[in-house]
């Protein structure tokens, strides 16, 4: 759950991010890339130098470079609440990532200009005209590149009014976390079983193509397999196959490559340990070429998921299906 918050100055964005901290939500602000930048360039960190500073940013790597940034930090296995969103580029952005929902906070200019004078920062306007003035250059701008508030305000998935007690704001931010976690879609079985088969992959030796399989039986993962050179021969990456490492052409010279591959591992692994694949199903990160194809027959697997199609795979289809044995292309995001 990725939760942006955006809103004029004052409305509680502050507030709906440490309350979410408090619950476990890790946090993180476009204001502090900003805030990075104006240190870099030696300069007092006061708002007209943030805004200075986002603006020129924009212009030169484009609106949405801040969120780019951000985007950097996100790990997928985390609860992530994200401050100072002032862009539609960088809403829009940060949209692109599943899971992300943008809240509006909202209060009149009044309640907002209160809160300010209450916190005392030495940046903030000190007359309620100072403040109109600056809101009117954070709104919009003929600049493209420039904060667009307004713009970004009607990108919300979600308004919410901070007029009231701070018990009362802080259920309504409760209420809008669940309802999005009650929402929240979980991987299938084939996303949960081909994602763990695409970390699999990353432990590949070869230097052409990292593929890797995972054997699973009763929604139990009971072999994993990557490919690269035969146990105990030196790593494809530190040059143990000369077909990999000439950069040979796909297709080309395939009886002189000396990797196996990962499915063929899967099931090699599954023999050295003694452990019973029958019936059982395999994932892999490609559709399987012809040699895997055989042993996945004679193995007794009853059923191929994959998530790409592998450049020489029409015979092993083809002999697959005839053979009885399920094949099913799942593509991941």
């Amino acid at each position: 759950m990725i939760i942006g918050l955006t809103g004029k100055n004052g409305s509680g964005k502050g507030e709906v991010a440490r309350f979410l901290k408090e619950r476990g939500f890790e946090y993180l602000s476009l204001s502090d890339v900003l805030r990075e930048e104006v240190k870099r360039r030696g300069k007092s960190l006061t708002r007209a130098q943030l805004i200075l500073a986002g603006n020129e940013l924009r212009k030169k790597f484009g609106p949405d470079i801040l969120a780019k940034r951000v985007l950097e930090h996100i790990d997928t296995d985390k609860n992530y609440v994200i401050d100072s969103i002032r862009h539609p580029s960088e809403a829009k952005a940060l949209k692109s990532r599943n899971g992300f929902v943008l809240l509006n906070i909202t209060a009149s200019p009044r309640i907002r200009f209160e809160r300010l004078k209450k916190r005392r920062r030495e940046s903030d306007p000190k007359t309620f005209r100072e403040f109109v003035k600056l809101e009117q250059t954070e709104a919009k701008s003929s600049i493209k590149s420039d904060q667009q508030l307004n713009q970004t305000l009607k990108l919300a998935d979600h308004t919410v009014s901070n007029t009231g007690t701070l018990e009362a704001f802080q259920s309504k931010i409760t209420k809008i976390v669940m309802a999005i976690a009650h929402k929240k879609k979980r991987p299938d079985w084939d996303e949960y079983f081909l994602g763990i088969a695409k970390v699999v992959a990353l432990r590949s030796n070869c230097v052409k193509r990292k593929v890797a399989a995972v054997i699973v039986k009763d929604k139990r993962i009971i072999a994993t397999g990557y490919n690269g050179t035969p146990r105990g021969v030196k790593n494809c990456s530190e040059g143990g196959c000369p077909r990999c490492n000439q950069l040979t052409s796909s297709g080309t010279k395939l009886d002189e490559c000396l990797c196996s591959h990962g499915e063929e591992n899967a099931i090699t692994q599954s023999a050295y340990h003694g452990v019973n694949i029958k019936d059982a199903t395999i994932y892999t990160t490609y559709s399987p070429c012809l040699l895997c194809t055989k042993m996945i027959i004679n193995s007794g697997l009853h059923e191929v998921i994959f998530n790409m199609d592998y450049p020489l795979g029409e015979t092993s289809m083809r002999l697959l299906k005839e053979a009885g044995v399920k094949a099913r292309k799942v593509k991941l995001d």
